[in-house]
């Protein structure tokens, strides 16, 4: 699966954050994976996601540099595949 940017997101919820010194750990209950999401920045992206707004919205609106958008796009898309987050 590819993430793209128009598409709106949101985390499952069966996922719960936790807040790290490197980031965070997102653990699903339902599947029971674990991610260590390595930069303080895509958690705040993937604190945005409220289901209306678009992936590039949360991107300009933590501030993340476009040179970066590629691999929040990768990163994003292990993480709609490892069921973390979904579509809207």
């Amino acid at each position: 699966m590819t993430v793209e940017l128009n598409q709106t997101f949101s985390l499952d919820p069966q996922v719960s954050l936790r807040p790290e010194r490197f980031g965070a750990l997102a653990y699903h209950f339902g599947n029971r994976k674990l991610s260590f999401l390595k930069h303080p920045d895509l958690v705040a992206v993937l604190e945005q996601f409220d289901g209306q707004r678009t992936l590039a919205d949360a991107l300009v609106l933590v501030g993340v540099d476009q040179d970066r958008w590629p691999s929040f796009l990768a990163a994003l898309s292990t993480l709609e595949t490892s069921e973390m987050i979904r579509a809207a």
